[in-house]
């Protein structure tokens, strides 16, 4: 069995969710000793899409003419593609009619979660429909006093300094207003947004959040990966993701598997796997900075119960239901 995995515009993507997710296939994939090439001039058995463009569009055609199965990766929704991009709300039914022919032509959709599976099967989809998680490296974000060093370091912070992370593009829908309005209310706390998005493909007010509509608390220093990205998530003080909408959110994995201390919107993606006993959960300004100032006074820890969820949603336990989803489609 060999897999032609496939990401369109991968250069533009590979800072983004699809861009970590479609990374953590290939290493499960190696795990599992299958074969896979992103060549698509080479034989292969199973084409995994993990975009819907064009070219996306046409290696589905090609591979269906050519008697080959189909896996479409159900990474993104009409409801997730909202408050994004400028004009994304205007286009997010046009986009969800387009995700349908994708989906359609699929022999089999993988999606993140049961929440994004629960929305696909609601647009009519009639393929079977799987929920398996992106996964997470546990050893990637395992505590490391040198990379905790090269963060405080790169941003001349204190050993008292408290710190509140987080790490998505520049969108509406991952709550980047309400980043901001939350380190307004705590001035005292340094917030700091990793990830990058051009500017102008976002609507003007939140060009102006990041360019010079925020507190001096709040910075905004781009897209950084590697061990000062990873000191953040093992140094910081919590962890605050904000967003409205999510298929999963990796970005979440990935601080549970730090032993961070994450507080989230209460969003539906997280039913059934992530609630009050692992997480922070509010649902607007006053609440995430009461959920934010009970973490940061200690009085609240939930890493461990955190890190289970983690380790349940390992690489290694996503290779295996990676491989039996693709043994599944050849058997169809």
């Amino acid at each position: 069995m060999k897999i032609l995995l496939y990401l369109e515009a991968e250069e533009f993507l590979s800072r983004s969710g699809i861009g970590r997710a479609m990374k953590h296939q290939q290493r499960a994939l190696d795990l599992m000793n299958v074969d896979w090439t992103k060549n698509s001039d080479e034989d292969y058995d199973i084409l995994h899409l993990n975009t819907y463009g064009p070219k996306s569009w046409k290696m589905l055609k090609t591979a269906k003419k050519a008697g080959k199965k189909v896996i479409f990766h159900g990474h993104s929704t009409k409801e997730d593609f909202q408050n994004s991009f400028i004009g994304s709300n205007f286009i997010a039914p046009f986009f969800k009619l387009y995700l349908m022919k994708f989906y359609r032509a699929a022999d089999l959709v993988i999606t993140p979660t049961e929440y994004s599976a629960s929305l696909i099967r609601g647009y009519g989809i009639k393929c079977p429909i799987l929920p398996i998680s992106n996964g997470i490296d546990l050893a990637k974000y395992s505590r490391n006093p040198a990379k905790e060093l090269a963060f405080r370091e790169h941003f001349n912070l204190s050993d008292d300094q408290k710190v509140v992370v987080t790490a998505a593009l520049y969108f509406k829908r991952k709550g980047i207003d309400d980043f901001v309005k939350v380190a307004e209310k705590m001035p005292d706390v340094t917030f700091i947004w990793f990830g990058y998005q051009n500017l102008w493909t976002v609507p003007g007010w939140v060009r102006r959040i990041v360019k010079k509509n925020h507190p001096k608390n709040v910075l905004f220093p781009g897209y950084i990966k590697g061990e000062v990205f990873e000191g953040a998530m093992t140094s910081s003080d919590a962890f605050f993701f904000p967003s409205r909408e999510e298929t999963e959110g990796i970005v979440v994995l990935e601080a549970l598997a730090s032993h961070q201390k994450a507080v989230v919107r209460d969003i539906p993606v997280y039913k059934g796997w992530l609630d009050e006993s692992s997480a922070s959960l509010a649902s607007d300004i006053n609440g995430f900075v009461d959920k934010l100032q009970e973490v940061l006074d200690g009085r609240v820890n939930r890493t461990e119960a955190g890190y289970k969820i983690a380790q349940e949603r390992t690489i290694e336990k996503v290779a295996k239901q990676l491989v039996a989803a693709y043994q599944q489609t050849l058997n169809l």
